[in-house]
């Protein structure tokens, strides 16, 4: 399987906000910001891979400013990392104020997506070739973010359980 570039899947998305996304205040809602930002993690994943992908995980998010209702959301994605079936995205948020077109940092986030084949079984996936510095500098990062998560994931096994229907008697 041939490696890949990290600019071949690198997205950006943008998004005004409305009321709808917003509270009372006018500040949009977090978990709407959280959205966007898996949306576009999601859509580097795919793009990269070429197969159906599931979020594994989203590391910590914190907001670093408000976003408010006519803001333009920009989310800018590309990949970290790769293992074997599992890549990191990060993810950049900024709000532009359209009548002053300040940008505005708003947070940032790692997420993990693991590729699956038509079984749902996880499937190889292109390593990432990192060329510029920063590329490089992002690529070490993830690895260690990506052991400590291993560690994390070893405290908390899961375990399968089916979805039986209870009968009502």
């Amino acid at each position: 399987m041939k490696a890949k570039r990290v600019s071949d899947s690198k997205i950006e998305i943008a998004q005004l906000m409305y009321p709808e996304h917003a509270n009372p205040a006018g500040n949009v809602h977090g978990g709407y910001i959280l959205k966007i930002v898996d949306e576009a993690a999601a859509i580097a994943a795919a793009r990269h891979s070429h197969q159906n992908i599931v979020t594994a995980s989203v590391d910590r998010m914190d907001f670093i400013s408000p976003v408010y209702i006519g803001n333009l959301i920009f989310a800018k994605a590309s990949i970290n990392y790769t293992g074997k079936t599992s890549m990191e995205i990060g993810v950049r948020v900024e709000a532009e104020c359209i009548r002053t077109g300040i940008h505005t940092h708003v947070g940032s986030a790692y997420l993990t997506f693991v590729a699956l084949d038509e079984n749902d079984k996880p499937i190889e996936i292109p390593q990432i070739l990192p060329e510029t510095e920063e590329e490089k500098r992002r690529f070490i990062e993830a690895q260690e973010r990506r052991e400590k998560r291993l560690k994390q994931i070893k405290k908390h096994e899961h375990i399968q359980q089916a979805c039986i229907p209870r009968m009502n008697k």
